[in-house]
């Protein structure tokens, strides 16, 4: 057992997986020598050698045109965008050959690879490394979407995604990577996929987020116990395919929902959840369901940066307009 933070959990999954299976390979930009910008794959090249965790040119159409080939000839290859605002020259690769592989060739084939990238706001950098790019991967049929929201779910969740048989693209929390340690014991117990975890029972509200954005719903939901309202809060964790069973019996109990993500607002995946809600849940509901999100612009520089983030105090609004609609 050993407190981690998030960066170093996904540097434990790593390993255990390169020890666990020959098949797994790492490719991606500086992740040998150097360790990857994050430091998420450090002295795994000394370990493992560089045919297995490999230095790749700057190009990450190459890194996902490679990854593919290498899960369709039976490897499991994990690669690494350096940032999620980096990943848009791999999509051709991974919209068109990853995602439809195993439907392409009727089962015969299957593309068992993970992409790695750090995703998200709240480090200060500039804008395209501060991207997130979730609700464009959720909507390519084939993909798996996973969003780790804490070291042990970043250790757990990477395991089965590396040995699922199916592409999955793991987004890792930037402002996460070294916010808090937790106590992981790195035995290679994975967590399931296409699951919601609750993490806070609750009976007046329900609280749906995912990765980072959690740590303002968390917060928000402290504040509204002292006042009385004890909220229901899910980590989604896996956004495709979504676990909807989990989080209609969570509204059926509380009757309200607030969901929370810090990607921009329009097509964002809280939309999706909204929808599954009003088809399947709308005479749970006892007011309507609210979103509190990014705003639909370029995620701004530095100081602006903070107020496109959903805060607490946004968070607390919107529950307590939930309670107004009772």
């Amino acid at each position: 057992m050993a407190d981690l933070n998030l960066v170093e959990a996904v540097n434990r999954a790593l390993a255990y997986e390169l020890a666990r299976d020959p098949a797994v390979v790492l490719l991606g930009e500086d992740i040998g020598v150097n360790g990857g910008v994050f430091r998420a794959s450090v002295d795994l090249q000394a370990r493992f050698g560089a045919e297995r965790v490999i230095d790749t040119p700057l190009a990450e159409t190459a890194i996902a045109g490679a990854a593919v080939g290498m899960a369709a000839m039976g490897l499991r290859p994990v690669a690494e965008i350096q940032f999620s605002g980096f990943i848009y020259p791999a999509l051709d690769h991974v919209l068109n050959h990853a995602s439809r592989l195993r439907h392409r060739t009727r089962g015969r084939l299957s593309c068992p690879l993970v992409i790695r990238a750090p995703s998200g706001g709240g480090i200060h950098a500039p804008e395209h490394h501060s991207e997130n790019p979730e609700a464009l991967f959720a909507h390519i049929p084939g993909l798996r979407v996973v969003i780790p929201s804490s070291p042990a779910r970043a250790y757990g969740l990477l395991l089965a995604a590396i040995r699922d048989p199916d592409p999955v693209i793991f987004l890792e929390p930037t402002r996460l990577y070294r916010l808090f340690r937790q106590p992981i014991e790195d035995d290679g117990e994975a967590l399931p996929l296409d699951t919601c975890f609750t993490l806070r029972d609750g009976s007046d509200v329900t609280l749906v987020s995912w990765g980072a954005a959690l740590q303002e719903v968390q917060a928000a939901a402290d504040l509204l116990a002292k006042e009385g309202v004890m909220a229901e809060v899910i980590d989604v964790a896996t956004l495709k395919p979504l676990d909807v069973d989990t989080i209609l019996a969570s509204v059926a109990k509380t009757g309200r929902c607030v969901i929370v993500h810090e990607a921009a607002r329009t097509g964002g995946f809280g939309a999706e959840i909204a929808a599954n809600i009003a088809e399947r849940g709308l005479y749970s509901l006892l007011s309507p369901v609210q979103r509190v999100t990014g705003y639909d612009v370029v995620v701004p520089l530095f100081r602006l940066e903070q107020q496109n983030l959903p805060g607490v105090a946004r968070i607390v609004a919107a529950v307590r307009k939930t309670l107004e609609g009772a």
